[in-house]
């Protein structure tokens, strides 16, 4: 399991200085990313089916400033914070790898996509891509030896 000392000082190190960390930058949840990623009107039915297809489980380390979910493959950050007087979130994906973490993805949201809804939404696309992504990595790793 992840020494919440160790998470706590990889989370100081990303916050410093995300645009170093996040070289395509952060993601801004608007109305545009929400269609392209496909979230907007599911029916509950496709919601329910959507969960039954994530089968992440996270430990939870909250404190005012953040809420921290880690497990063996993933520890994420949700982050709210006020700029420029607007109140947003901030959500970064590291990837565990080992002893390292490596921050994969951030997405802020403000204003109406400001909510829970919205941010466990992209979260869980967001996650599902990253796995995706891992695998694909993975595959081409494997033929390349093969």
């Amino acid at each position: 399991m992840l020494n919440p000392q160790k998470l706590d000082k990889a989370f100081t190190k990303f916050m410093s200085d995300l645009g170093k960390w996040v070289q395509d930058g952060i993601i801004e949840v608007d109305l545009e990313l929400l269609k392209k990623y496909g979230l907007l009107n599911k029916t509950e039915e496709e919601e329910k089916e959507m969960q039954k297809n994530f089968p992440f489980y996270f430990h939870v380390l909250e404190v005012p400033e953040k809420v921290t979910l880690f497990n063996n493959q993933f520890v994420i950050w949700i982050v709210p914070k006020v700029v420029n007087e607007v109140p947003t979130t901030f959500t970064l994906i590291t990837l565990v790898n080992g002893d390292d973490l490596n921050l994969e993805l951030v997405f802020s949201t403000t204003g109406i996509y400001n909510s829970p809804k919205y941010v466990l939404k992209v979260l869980r696309h967001l996650l599902t891509e990253v796995i995706d992504t891992e695998e694909e990595i993975a595959s081409l790793g494997r033929a390349e030896g093969a």
